[in-house]
């Protein structure tokens, strides 16, 4: 039986768009045809050049426990010391031990020592100094301290009040991936911080991007809130198993294109330069055409001269590294990756799971970093992680299979050249006592609870909003107060951010 010219449209478009996964969302089309006619300057700044920048996201997936990442290494009488971690956590088996630590010095809190997780130092080779840790003392890795969902800053007594705004559904999964990936903790929210400053971006009367093959924002790890915005476009493609000359080709038409398959892509191509009068038909149009671009310019891409480690974190890496090398053929400037690593839900068994998952994070990490050395680029690329939320500080079981539960305030990385490394940043509590790194201990200061009850869920003093706020800055995102609202809509609710967190520029 024939095809009808709409079977024949919706069979061979479905094979076309499917090379894109541009249109994660098909209501982003409507709005992609006012991007296509949009004037572009023509003293715009050429794409890929000296002014090219890239954020990397690596989201821990299911909550680390950034107690047993970043630890103190002092035994100096203070309530936060090795000592105090040690026992409160070695009981049940769950202290990671002061000798296995790799020690670090912070000067911004008073040069004492702290330790990270003997899995840090781990490179592909192994061994201790060889992975990210080695980084820290480069000055190229900073560790952002008890990051977390807020709306606005908190103090222990007005969180036990319960007449300050918290973060909604505290501690579920589900709404704290949404929350620390959207950075929007008093309400739901339908796009993430990532899409929002590409959607900012490309709106300037100059976008960084104007003539680029691919959208600003891309995941390796499938469709994402953090990467979706209102005008944004994000691109969604497999990790560096598939070679870059094969994530964009057209499903069905995988070269050499010959026979009845030619004759299909021909008809195709003709049938798509019709019904241009429609928005939505055009606007369809010129994403594919975009791809097909893409596509031709991915085709003779080179590969990444660094080995990376064949794990999850390491082929999505790789495939990061990959784009951003041939970030001249795609015109593009400014891009914003979106990587995960799960795994970190560790009820049970976390000794084990955790260190696993850290010696995956550091090899892929370090692999990464030398071959944006290797590139020269990098100065231009920061790299950070984010998470759902941080573990109870008291574990859950003892033995061989103790874990931990769900907590709050976080640890994260920041890793790149143009980073201020080898030190902790933070904001302090806002009852104006003690230090930004968290107060280790059960029932105190950063405690959300106190008594039998308290679990050592630290109350976070730097906010999603603020981490993200200093990020953006440095990516370019316009420093206006209507800006930053539109992208951060908490951030005035934070007085002092760039001030209090230096960790970039």
């Amino acid at each position: 039986m024939k095809e009808s010219r709409r079977d024949f449209l919706k069979n061979s478009g479905c094979c076309a768009l499917g090379m894109v996964t541009l249109a994660t969302q098909m209501s982003y089309l409507g709005t992609i045809s006012a991007i296509a006619q949009k004037t572009l300057d023509a003293n715009a700044a050429p794409e890929g050049g000296s002014d090219y920048k890239a954020l990397v996201c690596v989201f821990w997936s299911g909550g680390n426990d950034g107690n047993n990442m970043v630890i103190p290494n002092h035994n100096d009488g203070s309530i936060s010391n090795y000592a105090a971690y040690f026992g409160a956590r070695n009981t049940q088996g769950l202290a990671v031990s002061q000798a296995s630590l790799v020690p670090i010095t912070v000067p911004r809190l008073n040069s004492l020592t702290y330790g990270l997780h003997p899995q840090l130092g781990a490179g592909i080779a192994g061994g201790i100094n060889n992975g990210i840790a080695e980084l820290f003392g480069q000055g190229k890795l900073a560790v952002v301290t008890n990051v977390g969902t807020l709306v606005r800053p908190l103090t222990k007594a007005q969180y036990s009040s319960n007449s300050f705004q918290k973060p909604y559904q505290l501690f579920s999964h589900s709404d704290q991936v949404t929350q620390a990936q959207t950075s929007v903790s008093n309400t739901q929210s339908f796009t993430g911080w990532g899409g929002r400053i590409s959607d900012k971006l490309g709106a300037l009367a100059i976008p960084p991007n104007p003539n680029g093959l691919v959208p600003m924002v891309t995941s390796i790890a499938g469709a994402q809130l953090f990467t979706a915005g209102q005008m944004t476009l994000p691109l969604a493609i497999a990790d560096s198993a598939t070679p870059l000359a094969n994530v964009l080709n057209p499903a069905g038409f995988t070269p050499p294109v010959t026979g009845s398959n030619l004759a299909r892509l021909n008809a195709f191509n003709a049938l798509r330069t019709q019904d241009l009068s429609s928005n939505y038909i055009a606007a369809a149009s010129h994403v594919t055409d975009l791809a097909m671009q893409a596509n031709s310019a991915l085709a003779s891409a080179t590969d990444v001269n660094t080995a990376f480690p064949n794990t999850s974190i390491g082929r999505q890496l790789k495939q990061v590294a990959r784009l951003i090398k041939d970030r001249f053929d795609l015109n593009i400037n400014r891009q914003i990756f979106f990587v995960q690593l799960g795994g970190f839900d560790t009820h049970t068994n976390q000794i084990a799971n955790q260190g696993s998952l850290f010696g995956q994070l550091s090899q892929a990490l370090r692999s990464f970093w030398d071959e944006l050395v290797f590139q020269g680029i990098q100065n231009s690329v920061t790299t950070f992680t984010l998470s759902d939320f941080c573990r109870t500080f008291n574990p859950a079981g003892s033995g061989g299979t103790v874990g931990t539960d769900h907590a709050w305030g976080n640890h994260m990385f920041v890793l790149g050249g143009s980073v201020a490394g080898g030190d902790f940043y933070g904001s302090l509590r806002p009852d104006g006592s003690g230090t930004y790194f968290p107060t280790l201990t059960l029932g105190g200061l950063d405690d959300t609870d106190s008594g039998t009850s308290a679990r050592g869920r630290w109350i976070p003093t730097t906010a999603v909003d603020q981490y993200a706020a200093v990020l953006a800055r440095w990516f370019g995102l316009p420093q206006d107060s209507p800006t930053l609202n539109a992208v951060f809509p908490n951030l005035s609710n934070f007085p002092g951010t760039f001030s209090q967190l230096g960790f970039l520029p």
